[in-house]
This record gives structure tokens, C-alpha cells and sequence, in this order.
């Protein structure tokens, strides 16, 4: 029986070192899933920052594409202006030259006779001057109102063409500028596929921390009852028996853990001021020490020594149900076993805060004790 308790002892001795190993490696892994989540950050601010450098630029480009467009709208207004200009002074000189052509022909025609008539006709030698200063006035101003005219037009035809030439230098910076913002909005559209790739991967990364995490405080939750167990194991005064057959009796999702025995307490009954309300069932065996059985298939979490319960087991069923059996006298099971329903566990016994023989029988919902006649 010693040997049999060592060897109990060993078992739970192992468990809780590899539920340490288990932590170890699962703090590695927290800790490499909080560095990786750490360089996507700074992955993910650096893009930003370029985001924004990138948005800033392209805004620039704007603001200077618009100025470049108000500069052509005002270039096209000038343009009109000096073509209207230009047409008003080719008008100009085609009048001026017009009336040239007129009075030659006029004195071609009349040949100088009718000059020279004018000029006889003076008064005297003053009127004679002035009238043949007035002729030669006349050919002078024809000369240089068309002279005047032609200059006109050459100017006006220059300014147009350097007006001309300034709208096609800005249509080509304007040219520029688009392509400019085009490279520049190809680099954005790549900038922002990647924020949206790294916010996938950092949202993967903290669900996958989590995860690691909530394996974490599992993991050392197991090393928690598996320590409690392995001291358990050690006071528990070699009372250990080679279990007997397995028994499943009744009709309820469970099977009797006590079927020998009868209930003295029930669920819910007042028991003291310091224990209003018991929280499971007792089954009296008349003082005997009879079998006790597994209520349903599960892992024994505990199986060991504990001042109030005695020696008792504590076995899990999975989806949180969790069943209790206390005061044995000796135990058929280890922690970590698995067991069937109807499996022995034990003997009744009167160990811990007991007053005489008997099984307390426990069950309990994610934590919270219920009635256990629900499942008997």
C-alpha cells in the first residue's frame, strides 16, 4: 500500500512539472506574440506617418495645379483680349490703307492740275505756303498713319505670341503636375493596402495573444490543482484500496455515487450560522465503510487530503460541471486518472469535519453549487 501511495505521489509530481513546462512555454509565447504585435505597431505607425506625408504631398499638388489652371484661365482671357486687339488693328490699317489708295488714285486720275489750282487760287504768297504745306502734309500723314497702323499690328501679333507661348509653358507644368500626382497616388494606394494588411495581421496577432493568454491562465490553473493535489497526496495517511467492480444504477444522467447508503442531509438544509446552507447531499452507510462510485465519466482533478473534506475526490465532466465526493476512508483513484461512470473511487468514511460515517456528495455548475437530485 506505501508503495502504492509513492507511486501515487510520483504521478502527481510529474503532472505538475509538465503543466510548469507548459507555462514556460506558453510565457515564451506571450512574449514573442507581444513582440511581434509590438513591430506590427511600429510597422503600421511608420506607414501612417508615410500616409500622411504622402496625402500632404498630393494636396500640394493640388493647391499648385489649381494656381497653374487660374494662371491659364487668366492667359486664355489675355490671349482673347489681343486677338480682339490684333483684329481692331488689322482693321485699322486696312482703313488707313484704303483711303491711301483712294486719294492716289483720286490724284492719278485728276493729275496734278487740280493741286496746282489750289495752290494759284491763294490770296497771296502766306496762303500760297500754307496750302502747299497742308499738300504735302497730307501725304506725310497717309505715310505715317499707315506706318503707325502696321506697327500696331506687329506689336499686338507679338504680345500675342508671347502670351502663347506662356499658356503652352503652363499647360505643360500642369501636364507635370498631374503625372506628378498620379505617381504619387499610386504610392498612396500601395501605402493604404498595407495599413489595411497590417491592421488584418495585428487583429490575427492580439486574438491569437489572447488565446495564449487565456491557454496561459488555464495552464496555470492546472498547476494550481495539481500542487493542491500533490499536497493533498502527501497527508493522506496511505489510505488507498484497489477499487472493486463499477456499478451504474438509476435512471438519471447520473448514477448513484452511494447506492448503499441513504440520505441524512439534503440539498440547501440549514446547517449552522457559519453554513446556512449545505451544499450538497449526505448518504449515511450505518456506520460502514461502503464503496462509492464516479457519477459520470470524467478527470479526477483531485484525489487526495483536505482538513474539511478529508479524504476526498474532485472529478471534472467538461462544459464546467465539476462533481465532489467527501470524508472517505481510503481512495481508489489518483489526480489525472480518467474515469468511467459507475467507476469505484473510494470508501465511505468519517475523515475531516465529520461526525460520523457517511458520503457528501456535491455538484456543481461552472463553479456554483446545485441540487444534485437534478442529476440523480
Amino acid at each position: 500500500m506505501v508503495r502504492r501511495m509513492k507511486r501515487l505521489v510520483s504521478v502527481v509530481c510529474v503532472l505538475a512539472l509538465c503543466t510548469g513546462m507548459s507555462m514556460n512555454v506558453h510565457a515564451t509565447a506571450i512574449d514573442d506574440a507581444k513582440k511581434k504585435g509590438q513591430e506590427l505597431e511600429n510597422q503600421k505607425n511608420a506607414a501612417q506617418s508615410q500616409k500622411q506625408s504622402l496625402t500632404d504631398q498630393i494636396n500640394s499638388i493640388v493647391s499648385e495645379m489649381q494656381k497653374t489652371q487660374d494662371k491659364l484661365t487668366a492667359k486664355e482671357e489675355e490671349i482673347d483680349q489681343k486677338e480682339e486687339e490684333l483684329t481692331q488693328a488689322k482693321i485699322d490699317e486696312n482703313d488707313q490703307y484704303e483711303s491711301m489708295k483712294k486719294r492716289i488714285v483720286f490724284m492719278y486720275e485728276n493729275g496734278n492740275a487740280q493741286w496746282l489750282e489750289t495752290l494759284l487760287s491763294s490770296k497771296d504768297i502766306t496762303d500760297f505756303l500754307n496750302k502747299a504745306e497742308y499738300v504735302s502734309e497730307m501725304s506725310s500723314y497717309d505715310r505715317d498713319m499707315l506706318t503707325e497702323f502696321q506697327n500696331v499690328v506687329k506689336k499686338v501679333e507679338k504680345q500675342e505670341a508671347a502670351l502663347k507661348k506662356e499658356y503652352s509653358e503652363l499647360s505643360e507644368l500642369q501636364t507635370q503636375l498631374n503625372d506628378q500626382k498620379d505617381e504619387v497616388q499610386k504610392v498612396l494606394d500601395a501605402t493604404n493596402v498595407q495599413l489595411a494588411d497590417l491592421e488584418k495581421q495585428i487583429g490575427e496577432n492580439a486574438a491569437n495573444l489572447n488565446k495564449l493568454i487565456a491557454e496561459a491562465q488555464a495552464a496555470a490553473e492546472r498547476q494550481k490543482q495539481a500542487a493542491a493535489a500533490a499536497a493533498a497526496s502527501k497527508k493522506n495517511n496511505g489510505t488507498y484500496v484497489t477499487p472493486g467492480p463499477s456499478v451504474v444504477s438509476g435512471n438519471g444522467t447520473f448514477t448513484h455515487p452511494c447506492p448503499s447508503g441513504y440520505i441524512t442531509s439534503y440539498f440547501g438544509e440549514y446547517r449552522s450560522p457559519s453554513d446556512p446552507a449545505h451544499k450538497g447531499m449526505d448518504f449515511g452507510t450505518g456506520g460502514q465503510a461502503v464503496p462509492t462510485y464516479a457519477a459520470a465519466a470524467g478527470t479526477v482533478v483531485i484525489a487526495g487530503w483536505s482538513n474539511s473534506a478529508g479524504n476526498w475526490v474532485v472529478i471534472n465532466h467538461g462544459n464546467g460541471l465539476v462533481t465532489k465526493y467527501m470524508h472517505h476512508s481510503a481512495l481508489c483513484v489518483s489526480a489525472g486518472q480518467t474515469v468511467s461512470k459507475g467507476q469505484q473511487i473510494g470508501l465511505t468514511g468519517t475523515t475531516g469535519n465529520s461526525t460520523g460515517v457517511h458520503l457528501h456528495f456535491q455538484v456543481e455548475v461552472n463553479g456554483i453549487a446545485v441540487d444534485p437530485r437534478t442529476y440523480l
